[in-house]
């Protein structure tokens, strides 16, 4: 029964989002017996400052999960920011400290990053390639990063957003090698594909697939498809894949770390969840 004493986590996107979120996590919240609850919220982005700062007066306020178009503006909003947050120039998640101080951290590349480490592949030290460096792109090299990797090669067809994307990577991480300008796969041992190619049947293939090695883990963000002509593709050649849903799965239990609620597995939830793709 939902209460005055109910953990609320509101989701705020544009009126017109399809919010996704409540028919994952309330469905694990009523199984699991978390008096907690997600709530959609719609709102245009002359309104959202005000509104972000309302809803952290509610007193049975857990968090917030934010969406587009409001992840960038998110970022000046807020108190204290983490290097994710930094490095992807985004933020999807804030919560309210004790001192009553807003920190917001970023979790889609955190999402991409957990599932691949749960199959088995070790990001330490490998030499990552990402291409696309849109939002979703940029938040997961900031979680390869994060990770551990050792260099991270960026393109994108607008040069200037992983020339940006590189800056932020290496004032955050100077440690870290990064390269702009060539999707050529060879001598990476993750390759991800942050574009949209992929959502449209007869799209055209993010990099040359024949330069991939079998050894090449390869990631999607791509959730129009399970399996993708990308993947597979990468497949045929041998290589190790992720598709894109994962990305969504596995998320969620970091954001449920996040605002400190039990958390839980990728394998529960895609059993709990009440979506239709």
């Amino acid at each position: 029964m939902i209460n005055g004493n109910t953990e609320l986590i509101a989701h705020i996107g544009y009126p017109t989002h399809t919010f996704k979120s409540p028919m994952i996590y309330n469905p694990y919240f009523n199984e699991a017996g978390i008096n907690a609850v997600v709530v959609p919220m719609g709102c245009k982005p002359e309104n959202y400052g005000a509104l972000l700062k309302s809803v952290f007066m509610l007193e049975n306020i857990r968090g917030a999960l934010i969406t587009m178009p409001h992840k960038v503006s998110t970022v000046g909003l807020i108190d204290e920011v983490t290097a994710t947050v930094r490095v992807a120039g985004a933020c999807n998640a804030v919560k309210r400290l004790a001192d009553g101080r807003l920190v917001g951290d970023m979790f889609d590349g955190a999402g991409f990053v957990r599932g691949v480490q749960r199959k088995g592949f070790d990001l330490s030290a490998k030499r990552a390639l990402v291409v696309g460096t849109g939002g979703v792109g940029s938040a997961i090299a900031a979680s390869l990063a994060g990770a551990g990797v050792a260099a991270i090669g960026l393109f994108d067809v607008h040069s200037a957003c992983s020339q940006a994307l590189a800056q932020r990577l290496q004032d955050n991480y100077p440690h870290i090698e990064v390269r702009t300008g060539s999707n050529d796969p060879a001598g990476h041992d993750l390759v991800v594909n942050a574009t949209p190619l992929g959502m449209n049947e007869g799209d055209p293939l993010p990099l040359d697939v024949s330069r991939l090695s079998p050894e090449t883990f390869v990631g999607e963000v791509v959730m129009k498809a399970e399996t993708t002509a990308f993947l597979a593709a990468a497949q045929a050649r041998g290589c190790r894949t992720q598709v894109g849903t994962d990305m969504l799965y596995e998320q969620i239990p970091a954001y449920l770390e996040f605002f400190g609620l039990p958390t839980t597995t990728a394998e529960v939830l895609r059993r709990v969840a009440q979506l239709s793709y």
